[in-house]
């Protein structure tokens, strides 16, 4: 295999601040710049410089200067000039952000900000990451600052910070409840945009990114933020290494399709005044090319832009030990020089194949909003990807489509659900096989799952933008009345639909993803495009009622019959007559216990099935199971399938029961089972 090599080469290595004998040596890429001089600011007084140099360029558009003036805690900027024209903004006068800057320091206005010299030495005690095997895997996607923002059982000085998320009252919460890796919406410095402060709202989510090797420095302890970035650093790697203690990845939601500057006439803190030409993608009239909605795109088709990318990974999962990423927009960083999806894209392959990434969980949201955007299942071999056509064919089965059959009857039949129940063949190729989808239901963008079973349509009035924003398609259905309802038969249907999206997130073929809070069936009151809403309604409330308490009680039972049972996660797709590893052999059959024909898949009539699942593990016993769904509102009797080597069905989990039992009641073959309607019903076969 050839050696690895990074985009740009030796050319492009050490960019940034280096400390070494005593002195610093500062390195930044400009190919069109004229001039770079470092500018030192007092350490209380961000507008008081106290030094300047210039720094010197190199043949590959490297400035470079070794000096004593940077030292750790030093805070500092960058004056960039250059020629005018179209694509270039450079301003001797703008003060810019080191775009490999480890620290930062803000002063009194909104683009006030100064990059800090870190240190960067932390103890990890000998913690390793757990490196969880993705047939393993059960990510959590949580806000860091909503997760724990209202705790009871920690410090207040703690809520909605790095060291809250690793408080124990979390982990406790984390490994009671099955999952196994904490993905959390971005962490790298973020800033609000200009016109979110203008209505008196503030970027909630995070992506909006100023800076891409730095924590947010807002999520960390009043007392760390005191103290200075170092401080803040080392809060963030401190409760990195106490979730790893407990065996919990932590996952990040990283932002490297566009950046907080905007559109051209938007904030220039950064790359912009750096240079705009290669940065950013752009017309030849210096029109920006935005294919992520949000102003501007980094151009990765450039070695400086994707090795921007790639530099910042290595940081953050070797210096931070974070254990995987899932990229916002990823299509966006696979456009190349013509601006077109290509899954080879250069970046794409090295983040893949780069040595100091190996390991880390590649997670792909596998769309922008430019032409051709969307790309799910085309991503190579070694990515992950949000499956957002899971995500819609569960909902329909199990939502839309029943709200459709009150009025009619279902519109189509289970096949497509059992396709996507099995690993989503369909979608990724059999080299990648199941876990190359990252199934979901919800995810942060969007409604919660109460919402999803108690709203028709989205309610996002408190965004100030009339309800425009939010999808308007949401596979939704709030079973006979709009939001709130003290109807006992709708409740107890609503709750009811919860338990059957979540049992087949986590009995589904692929890498499950549970939203925060909806274990617990968190409301945002129909408002399904949250991200300015830093308040009670996005923060997770632990004060829980009764069926509160159940339906997180059903996700713990869930994810421990996941990990008990081989045959749910498989790691292959099986082949007839075909002995693979770590695959699971599948059979279906009718509610009748015959096996199904094609009339069955397509009859919308037809909405019930067994499904068989025998595992081919490599270092686990040999398991089958048998799941039961019934996707219509009356109920039937199902008849247990006669198959080989099968004696008795035992009973593990059923979604029409309010708590989960532990009976485990037992059915022989041919047995008939009373199924009520819209429920699934997991056994084990023994």
């Amino acid at each position: 295999m050839p050696e690895f090599t990074a985009p740009g080469g030796a050319a492009l290595d050490h960019l940034g601040v280096r400390l070494h004998d005593g002195v610093a040596t500062l390195r930044v890429w400009s190919q069109n710049a004229s001039s770079i001089e470092l500018v030192v600011f007092d350490e209380t007084d961000l507008d008081w410089v106290t030094d300047e140099a210039a720094l010197e360029r190199d043949p590959d558009g490297v400035w470079e200067i070794t000096t004593p003036l940077l030292r750790p805690g030093t805070r500092y900027a960058l004056r960039v000039g250059g020629p005018h024209g179209p694509g270039n903004m450079f301003n001797p006068e703008t003060l810019l952000l080191d775009p490999y800057g480890r620290g930062l320091a803000q002063g009194t206005g909104y683009e006030d900000w100064r990059s800090v010299v870190i240190e960067d030495g932390f103890d990890w005690g000998g913690i390793a990451k757990p490196r969880v095997p993705l047939d393993r895997t059960v990510i959590y996607e949580a806000h860091l600052k909503g997760v724990s923002k209202r705790h009871p059982d920690m410090p207040p000085a703690l809520h909605g910070t790095y060291a809250g998320l690793a408080h124990p009252a979390m982990i406790e919460h984390f490994r009671s409840l099955g999952v196994t890796s904490i993905e959390l919406l971005p962490v790298h410095a973020f800033v609000p945009e200009p016109r979110l402060l203008e209505r008196g709202l503030t970027n909630y989510w995070g992506y909006n990114t100023l800076n891409f090797f730095t924590p947010h420095a807002a999520y960390a302890t009043d007392e760390a933020r005191k103290q200075g970035p170092e401080a803040v650093l080392a809060e963030f790697k401190g409760m990195v290494k106490l979730l790893h203690e407990a065996g919990l990845e932590v996952i990040l939601d990283v932002v490297y399709n566009h950046t907080s500057e905007e559109g051209i006439g938007g904030p220039r803190s950064s790359l912009r005044g750096i240079d705009n030409a290669t940065y950013y993608r752009q017309q030849p009239d210096g029109a920006y090319i935005d294919t992520t909605g949000c102003g501007n795109t980094l151009n990765t088709a450039t070695d400086a832009g994707a090795r921007l990318v790639l530099d910042s990974l290595r940081y953050w999962a070797n210096e931070m030990q974070i254990d995987g990423f899932r990229f916002d927009l990823a299509a966006a960083l696979g456009r190349d020089a013509a601006h077109e999806y290509s899954r080879e894209h250069p970046l794409l392959l090295a983040i893949r194949d780069d040595p100091a990434l190996a390991g880390a969980k590649l997670i792909a949201e596998p769309w922008d909003v430019g032409l051709g955007g969307w790309q799910t299942g085309n991503f190579a071999p070694g990515w992950h990807e949000w499956n957002d056509r899971y995500r819609d064919r569960v909902r329909n089965f199990w939502l839309s489509d029943i709200d459709y059959a009150r009025r009619a009857s279902a519109p189509v039949g289970i096949g497509g659900f059992a396709t996507r129940l099995a690993g989503s063949s369909n979608t990724f190729s059999k080299e990648r096989g199941p876990l190359a989808g990252v199934n979901f239901i919800t995810a942060h963008d969007g409604f919660t799952l109460h919402d999803l079973v108690s709203y028709d349509i989205k309610h996002n009035e408190a965004n100030g933008e009339e309800n425009r924003d939010g999808a308007d398609t949401n596979r939704a259905f709030n079973h006979g009345v709009e939001g709130p309802t003290d109807d006992p038969a709708i409740g107890a249907a609503r709750r009811k639909a919860m338990r059957n999206l979540l049992g087949t997130l986590l009995l589904s073929a692929g890498i499950p993803m549970i939203t925060a809070g909806d274990e617990t069936g968190r409301t945002q009151r129909g408002n399904n495009n949250a991200y300015a809403q830093d308040s009670p309604m996005t923060w997770l409330s632990w004060e829980l009622d009764p069926w509160q308490e159940d339906l997180r009680a059903h996700v713990a039972a869930l994810t421990r019959l996941r990990r008990e049972n081989p045959a749910l996660r498989p790691s292959r797709y099986a082949r007839r007559d075909v002995h693979t590893p770590n695959a699971s052999v599948m059979d279906w059959y009718n509610q009748s216990g015959e096996t199904m024909d094609e009339t069955h898949w397509t009859d919308p009539g037809s909405r019930t099935l067994q499904y068989v699942a025998e595992s081919t593990p490599v270092d686990e016993p040999v398991n089958r199971i048998l799941l039961i769904v019934h996707g219509t509102e009356s109920p039937t009797d199902v008849r247990l399938p006669e198959i080989d080597g099968a004696t008795t069905f035992v009973s593990l989990w059923s979604s029409a029961d309010e708590r989960p039992s532990d009976a485990m009641e037992k059915f022989a073959p041919g047995d008939l089972v009373p199924t009520p309607g819209t429920s699934m019903r997991l056994f084990r076969v023994d």
